[in-house]
């Protein structure tokens, strides 16, 4: 009882967070209420007001207006890095664990090698040789994270391998590729769903770094790194540059860990 009370705490509090970034993602799809790069010299770093709920920075520019702009970026770089390093994870990891052998060998070297390095640090590599744009951090990251589904896959396939529904499916002369896709990919889900949630946000805090660094989306879009980047500079006599857009991050983030424990004690308790 105590679990499932949790498990629904859990789930209550990461909706809270991720309706409240979504609800900014959706307003700033179509309306802000200031442009995001509108300057005005006569109203630098006011502080939150009526005409300016969030402030304005040392540009003069509207920071609510900006954060909901910023919020667009951050679910688009999640949710496409992911579904990169889904796609190319979910192939390598369905192969080596079906086949094993050499190609297992071969795809756990290539994806031991890539995680033993800092993911950001080969993300801010990637990035520096191909070019700061939005597409290459969304290509670097996805690449980035792959082993991790990849290995979830691969774990997953090998578990599935000798239940009875995958030895009857041999012998009716299935193929290898519709085993792994359609009788094996579907029964991993409850594996992958929390390691595809944590994704989410590590490549949020990931894409935030690097935008702090000069390397992630680019003006003139804003970003939460980037203007974090920007106002650090003014965080004692403008602390509300840096309240604001890391509370986004905050909520944000922490809504997606909730998701993802609310899955994994569900699944456990399923399972119990």
């Amino acid at each position: 009882m105590n679990r499932q009370n949790r498990s629904r705490e859990y789930l209550i509090i990461g909706i809270v967070l991720l309706s409240f970034v979504l609800l900014f993602f959706i307003i700033g799809m179509f309306w802000t209420p200031y442009g995001i790069n509108s300057t005005d010299a006569s109203a630098k770093l006011l502080p939150p007001s009526a005409s300016h709920l969030f402030g304005t920075d040392n540009l003069g520019r509207d920071l609510f207006s900006r954060c909901l702009a910023a919020a667009k970026y951050t679910l688009l770089v999640s949710f496409a890095g992911v579904a990169v390093a889904l796609f190319f994870g979910t192939v390598a990891g369905l192969l080596a664990g079906y086949y094993k052998g050499f190609i297992d060998r071969a795809i756990m070297i290539l994806s031991n090698g890539v995680m033993c390095f800092p993911g950001i640090l080969l993300a801010l590599v990637a990035v520096a040789i191909f070019g700061p744009s939005l597409y290459n951090v969304i290509w670097a990251l996805g690449l980035v994270f792959a082993p991790t589904f990849a290995r979830v896959y691969r774990t997953g396939t090998i578990e599935q391998l000798n239940r009875d529904y995958i030895l009857q499916a041999k012998v009716m002369g299935i193929g290898p590729v519709r085993i792994m896709f359609i009788h094996i990919l579907p029964n991993l889900l409850p594996q992958v769903l929390p390691a595809v949630i944590t994704g989410l946000a590590n490549m949020t805090l990931f894409e935030s770094g690097m935008s702090y660094l000069g390397l992630g989306v680019q003006p003139p879009a804003a970003s939460y790194g980037k203007i974090l980047a920007d106002s650090q500079s003014y965080i004692t006599v403008a602390p509300w540059l840096i309240i604001f857009p890391t509370l986004m991050l905050v909520f944000y983030i922490l809504g997606l860990y909730f998701i993802s424990e609310w899955i994994r004690t569900s699944v456990k308790g399923g399972s119990a």
